[in-house]
């Protein structure tokens, strides 16, 4: 289980405004082994965490490049995941690491998309010169791919903008940081984000999120039906922030938790300008 949201405007009007705004949780079991975001590839031009675990090494759920390559993915809720499917990480680093652009991408994917467990894969080419654009495929939805019209978008774990109660909640909560966002210090932006992404209420009851995880017992759907989710040996273990100015400045924040310790969190924040 994980969440994103995200708001873009490809040419803000205002120079205080951000062209891309994304908050997002990874929700994972605690003992999953993974690197904390740092830069890697050929030129140390990629931002983000990897997964470490045995046979899924060097995937990841969320990453950016200096040159503008922005890839995002949650898992679709099914009953019955197929084991011997291809690791869904993979779909995020090899975007980030190919000259493809993000439709062409998308495309690619689609036609391979029976090959893996459900997924939703957000793919983004974001150029100050040509204007930002970013796509959408989802495996368990439409058959091609889409180019999002500017504006605010919430993904969980069903298909994008599918309407689950926690995701309509945490979105509010996010609008009106966002409303908020150019009249706020950075930092101060961020630390509201954050708090976004920490709340832990539950949204209940919500049948749709009962009916597409049908098959789960019902205490652990109802643990699921927050923004952060906490459950014994699972929840979530990694918050990011992105942000990107109209110029280009991209701010780059992650806080992770530690050794698998509820009490103990680092934060870690980059900052690089897109070269393009």
């Amino acid at each position: 289980m994980c969440i994103i949201f995200f708001k873009f405007d490809p040419r803000p009007v205002s120079k205080n405004a951000y062209r891309l705004i994304l908050a997002a949780n990874r929700d994972e079991f605690y003992s999953r082994p993974s690197k904390l975001a740092d830069f890697w590839g050929n030129n140390n031009e990629i931002l983000s965490g990897l997964d470490m675990e045995e046979g899924k090494e060097g995937g990841t759920w969320l990453g950016i490049s200096t040159r503008g390559k922005l890839a995002a993915l949650t898992n679709y809720l099914q009953p019955q995941l197929d084991r011997q499917a291809r690791g869904r990480g993979e779909l995020v680093t090899h975007f980030l690491t190919t000259d493809v652009d993000s439709l062409s991408y998308l495309k690619k994917v689609s036609m391979e998309g029976h090959l893996y467990n459900g997924f939703n894969l957000i793919a983004a080419d974001l150029s100050t010169a040509k204007g930002d654009v970013i796509c959408y495929y989802g495996n368990r939805g439409e058959p091609d791919p889409i180019i999002l019209t500017p504006g605010t978008y919430g993904l969980s774990n069903a298909l994008l903008e599918t309407p689950w109660r926690k995701l309509c909640f945490g979105k509010q909560l996010f609008l009106e940081a966002v409303e908020r966002s150019q009249a706020l210090p950075k930092d101060v932006l961020i630390a509201n984000l954050l708090d976004v992404l920490n709340n832990e209420e539950a949204q209940l009851p919500d049948p749709a999120i009962e009916d597409q995880g049908r098959e789960y017992v019902q205490p652990v759907l109802s643990k699921y039906a927050a923004v952060c989710v906490r459950c014994p040996g699972y929840g979530t273990r990694t918050n990011t922030i992105i942000l990107v100015d109209a110029d280009g400045h991209v701010t780059f924040t992650e806080r992770s938790m530690m050794d698998k310790d509820l009490s103990r969190w680092e934060t870690r924040t980059y900052e690089f300008t897109l070269q393009n």
